[in-house]
């Protein structure tokens, strides 16, 4: 991900919207990136049944979004205090929002959203759109959701990883690391070996040599995978996790922690060309973090 390019965030005066610039502020900081704050302004087609509604409407709504840009450029302004000062610029856009969000991403260092918005008919990011940028995004698209102090997303705490090996997870460990230099924070990498789980009544304990081979086998794994990138980034502290569950449960738990939580758009389970997999599909929507959502093409 190249420093030249913006940050990209959509806003829509939700609460939602709120901790997205809030945290995409940060990040821009953090990043010495600039940060531009998009709001996307949609007339429903039934309006135009009447021009003079239409026109009406469709004022309302930029007066609305000019509102909502200018305290979303206070509020980042004052998100950054103590930190790199942030070039920050605001565009108010015409259109459908999934539409305009997705032409910023082939120039986006990433693209930030709220979990959800106000409702569609007040040109808000609703969770539609979220799933609908997340699955076509050239650029890592970050979903701010989970916990909050103030209104703000966590600012401390470890990067949190999901490795399985694919191509997509590989992506995703390298913007991991790379999230993880720039916050000064421990970079926890997770491999999950196995999508069921097993009861220990059913013999499948942790001193069961079938199950403790496998486990010593995945570990290697996950060394195998980190190796380019701790010689890339050796300031970076990493912890590995190997664990025999299923993903989203393991990685919920460890978002409870983190500040950021990175995952690939599909994982190794999933079918090609999938846009996005059952695991970053809901860790999306549940986790206690935000969540960071890298395809193929994201690698730094």
């Amino acid at each position: 991900m190249s420093a030249g390019k913006p940050i990209v965030v959509g806003v829509d005066g939700s609460e939602s919207s709120t901790a997205a610039v809030a945290w995409a502020a940060r990040t821009a900081a953090m990043r010495k990136t600039p940060l531009v704050l998009v709001s996307v302004v949609h007339v429903p087609a039934y309006y135009y049944s009447e021009p003079y509604l239409a026109r009406g409407y469709g004022d309302d709504l930029k007066n609305a979004g000019r509102a909502h840009l200018d305290s979303a450029a206070v509020l980042a302004a004052q998100a950054v205090d103590g930190l790199a000062p942030v070039d920050i610029s605001t565009k108010l856009h015409e259109g459908q929002i999934a539409e305009t969000l997705l032409q910023y991403s082939d120039g986006a260092t990433m693209i930030v959203l709220g979990s959800r918005g106000l409702g569609e008919f007040t040109g808000a990011l609703m969770g539609s759109v979220t799933v609908a940028v997340s699955s076509h995004s050239t650029a890592p698209v970050a979903v701010v959701r989970g916990r909050t102090l103030d209104g703000r997303p966590p600012t401390e705490g470890p990067v949190v990883v999901g490795v399985d090996g694919s191509e997509v997870s590989e992506a995703a460990v390298g913007v991991a690391f790379e999230e993880a230099a720039t916050r000064h924070a421990t970079l926890v990498a997770v491999h999950v070996w196995s999508d069921v789980s097993v009861q220990p009544s059913l013999g499948a304990t942790a001193d069961d040599p079938h199950w403790s081979g496998i486990q010593s086998f995945e570990e290697a794994v996950l060394s195998e995978r980190l190796a380019g990138w701790t010689e890339r980034y050796p300031d970076v502290p990493v912890q590995r996790v190997v664990a025999r569950d299923r993903p989203v449960r393991v990685l919920s738990e460890y978002a409870e922690r983190a500040q950021v939580l990175v995952v690939g758009s599909h994982g190794r389970g999933g079918f090609k060309g999938m846009l996005l997999g059952s695991t970053s599909n809901a860790l999306m929507r549940t986790a206690d973090c935000p969540v960071l959502i890298v395809r193929p093409t994201d690698t730094p």
